[in-house]
């Protein structure tokens, strides 16, 4: 997978700590389509989905599951 941009795993945490697209665009200052935008580009690059629709929100896919501890170091 490489290196990953920093301030895409930042976002991408703060939807793991928060649980939500809404409240990770809060807590990083970022509104929630640039949230969307990023968690986007994130999967682009690692090439599968890291969110899945989870009743009326979102949750991480296996493969987001498997990058938060990396994502976290």
């Amino acid at each position: 997978m490489g290196t990953l941009d920093s301030d895409l795993l930042r976002t991408f945490l703060a939807f793991v700590d928060s649980g939500s697209l809404a409240r990770a665009a809060a807590s990083i200052g970022r509104s929630p389509s640039a949230v969307t935008a990023q968690m986007q580009r994130l999967e682009e690059i690692v090439g599968e989905p890291l969110l899945a629709a989870q009743g009326r929100g979102r949750g991480l896919t296996p493969a987001g599951e498997d990058l938060v501890g990396p994502a976290k170091r």
